[in-house]
């Protein structure tokens, strides 16, 4: 990929199996709960991308040891907690990384002072300041909670959270801080979102409690709980996946499976969103992987329509909707999403630039506060743009697999970032068939 752009086409239909890179929530988490845990954590099927990659040197500059012993196989050895880094903890774009690396790293005494990249440095960490402060911690940060930010940890009371908006990434944070605090924490979930950490702590040795009542979710953590190493199979992460699939769904006589794609129904949004707008898309070879539910999933081309989006399925497809937007832009009729305000305050304002890439590529765009609804005809997006991503690796996708069904091409900017969560998407979207140079 270069530093110029890249440009989609409409070719032949797609055609093919691979498999997506490894799952990056659970990725993040295999690496830092190897760090916290006591021992040895061997971990298969490792995303590489540029964001879990800073998160593995964050962990050595905590003070494990981290190695790569080959493609997608890392080992951490892990000294039972975080030691004081020696110097700044860069992580680089990683959203989820830095969040989670807070709370973990608030459990311990000691002072850690993070950055990242203009994007990560632009991005609010009130959400998980407020509940770590809550338990003890405290921080020097710069306006609006944004990064550079020192924070100091240790000493830590348990309390009890009930999470303001949903929020994966503030529930993981809370629980991490928690190993080390004093007392039983508990977080609250009006809605329930990816259990990524639960299930992992418990492959780590933890006891994690999980009940759901009146509509919410409780999860409950003991105190004094101590990590071992673990043996970590990440599945295909279903975020990547949804760029060939969807690409078959709307590319005329395409096929396309994508084999060991991780099926967590806190997951699984996307997937059920497109059956119901008519998608042919189907599982095989279900199992269990890790104490993760993992599939094949098959993409045929399909005749959309459009839907409404159930508000409180959100969270379990938040990274999810830019590529959604496109799926509607070839379907019949409005597919509206609404209570995605989440999607503002990700890499980009996802909101505003799938609707000015789309509107740029003359599909029918209504942008909302936290909303976005498009208009589809039943037949091919004009196209015919260059998109500006401002460094976001989703919008780059989500508007190159416009381009492989739309009637003339689309091009996008500074695709250099696509390698954060996906390093070798183009090459496999050429192995199945896609013009894309």
């Amino acid at each position: 990929m270069t530093a110029q752009g890249l440009t989609a086409r409409r070719g032949g239909p797609l055609r093919g199996v691979v498999r997506a890179p490894g799952d990056k929530s659970i990725s993040h988490r295999s690496l830092i709960l190897g760090a916290l845990a006591d021992g040895t954590t061997e971990v298969e099927g490792l995303l590489e991308g540029d964001d879990v990659l800073a998160t593995a040197q964050a962990m050595r500059a905590f003070g494990a040891v981290v190695e790569r012993l080959g493609d997608g196989r890392w080992r951490v050895q892990g000294k039972g907690g975080f030691a004081e880094p020696a110097d700044v903890v860069d992580c680089g774009n990683a959203g989820t990384g830095v969040r989670l690396i807070m709370g973990a790293a608030a459990g311990f005494a000691l002072a850690a002072t993070f950055t990242g990249d203009a994007s990560l440095r632009g991005r609010p960490m009130n959400r998980i300041l407020g509940p770590l402060g809550q338990m003890g911690a405290s921080w020097v940060c710069r306006a609006g909670g944004r990064l550079p930010l020192t924070l100091q940890g240790g000493g830590l009371q348990a309390i009890e959270y009930r999470l303001p908006v949903p929020s994966a990434q503030v529930k993981s944070a809370v629980l991490l801080a928690g190993l080390h605090a004093q007392g039983e924490t508990v977080v609250i979930e009006p809605e329930a979102t990816r259990d990524h950490t639960e299930r992992m702590l418990r492959a780590f040795g933890a006891t994690v409690a999980v009940s759901d009542a009146g509509g919410e979710r409780t999860i409950r953590l003991a105190p004094g709980q101590k990590l071992r190493g673990a043996a970590i199979r990440v599945p295909g992460d279903p975020s990547s996946a949804a760029f060939p699939l969807v690409a078959a769904l709307v590319v005329p006589g395409s096929e396309v499976t994508v084999e060991g794609v991780l099926l967590n129904p806190l997951r699984a949004g996307l997937f059920e969103t497109l059956r119901e707008m008519g998608a042919d898309l189907a599982y095989a070879n279900l199992r269990d992987q890790g104490g993760e539910p993992v599939g094949d999933v098959t993409a045929r081309h399909s005749a959309l329509k459009g839907v409404d989006v159930p508000p409180e399925r959100a969270p379990s497809m938040i990274d999810e909707y830019p590529i959604l937007a496109v799926a509607a832009a070839f379907a019949d009729g409005p597919t509206r999403m609404r209570g995605v305000g989440e999607m503002r305050v990700k890499e980009s304002d996802r909101i505003a630039l799938m609707a000015a890439g789309l509107a740029a590529c003359s599909a029918g765009v209504e942008e909302e506060p936290a909303g976005l609804t498009v208009t589809g005809t039943g037949r091919p997006a004009a196209g015919g743009a260059r998109v500006a991503t401002h460094g976001d690796h989703r919008i780059a996708m989500s508007h190159l697999v416009l381009g492989l069904a739309a009637e003339a091409a689309v091009a996008v900017d500074e695709p250099g970032m696509i390698a954060t969560s996906f390093p070798g998407f183009v090459e496999l979207m050429r192995g199945l068939g896609a013009e894309i140079a």
